[in-house]
């Protein structure tokens, strides 16, 4: 089978190669899923780099365990271990693997069968691989954390990505007033998704604008905590995704201390994968909410488009076609 192999940390471009490896063989509890389509994540352009360095001491020192990344998918189940009892041959199935490993650039993939669901009959193969990860984040995130209500105001920084897309769609659902921050290029296509008000944050400091938000979803921590709280209405409740793990510590340390004395809070959340795909799938299928998709892309493109999405480039989530 062909898949997408990195035996050294590096730029995507110089790392990445396109290769011929053996198909694996499902143990007891896997199933062997002939992938159609995966998406690019912050996780694959930190991996591919070795950076941050964290990566490193849970991937491999001085090169990666597993050659293959990738952590979302939707594809065909064509072999079942000796103990599998919730799919079958035949299958199509989508979901965030990362509870039980990576893998996803290639054309087939060997993993337990807890890590995928049964995919719906009216989501075609792209749309079941975008929104596994990027929307549970952005459900969890406004849902379970933020508690969101009716009619706040919400700040999504990095709200032209695929979390921040969705994240705008279920404020929506909630009739709240919603700004987006991102970079200018992304700023017009922000606004015709259905942003109230959107800024480039090259230009301008959400943290500084004297603005504060009854919640904030962040895609990309990068300031201090004190920044954030700034930030926040009276009982604001700020939300992290991910970031500099430097400004995460941070976040994580002070929040517990801000919330002794303050009904501000400060969270960082830690995603249980594919909990909640099914109510995100069906606000699909009811068109209530769209993935906005970047793409389909060929396999062998994967080195540029993950180049290309560490860039800021991209819009929504990066696709990769594997197979028709």
């Amino acid at each position: 089978m062909k898949a997408i192999i990195f035996e050294k940390y590096g730029k995507p471009e110089e790392a990445l190669a396109l290769k011929e490896v053996t198909m694996p063989i499902p143990s007891d509890n896997e199933v062997l899923i002939k992938i159609h389509s995966t998406p690019i994540n912050d996780y694959d352009w930190s991996l591919v780099r070795g950076k941050p360095y964290l990566y490193r001491l849970m991937f491999g020192i001085s090169k990666p365990k597993n050659p293959i990344a990738g952590m979302e998918l939707s594809g065909v189940v064509e072999g079942i271990g000796t103990k599998v009892t919730k799919l079958k041959l035949g299958d199509a199935v989508y979901g965030d693997i990362s509870g039980f490993g990576f893998g996803t650039f290639a054309e087939y993939i060997c993993i337990h069968e807890d890590a995928v669901l049964v995919k719906p009959d009216e989501l075609n193969f792209e749309l079941a691989a975008a929104i596994p990860h990027a929307s549970t984040l952005a459900l969890q995130a406004l849902q379970d954390i933020g508690k969101i209500e009716k009619g706040q105001k919400v700040l999504i920084n990095g709200g032209g990505g695929g979390v921040g897309t969705i994240g705008l769609q279920l404020a929506k659902l909630s009739e709240c007033h919603v700004t987006g921050v991102d970079s200018g290029e992304k700023l017009n296509m922000m606004k015709s998704l259905g942003f109230d008000q959107v800024i480039d944050y090259r230009k301008v400091d959400f943290t500084k604008s004297g603005e504060t938000y009854d919640l904030i979803l962040d895609c990309k921590t990068n300031k201090s905590p004190f920044s954030y709280l700034r930030a926040l209405k009276p009982s604001g409740i700020y939300v992290s995704i991910g970031g500099n793990p430097s400004s995460l510590i941070s976040v994580l340390f002070w929040g517990k201390i801000f919330s002794l004395f303050s009904k501000k809070k400060l969270q960082i959340l830690s995603l249980k994968p594919n909990e909640g795909l099914d109510q995100i799938a069906q606000l699909v299928i009811q068109k209530k909410i769209r993935p906005e998709i970047d793409g389909p892309y060929p396999l062998e493109d994967t080195p540029r488009l993950i180049q290309y999405f560490g860039d800021g480039k991209h819009t929504g989530k990066v696709v990769i076609r594997v197979s028709e």
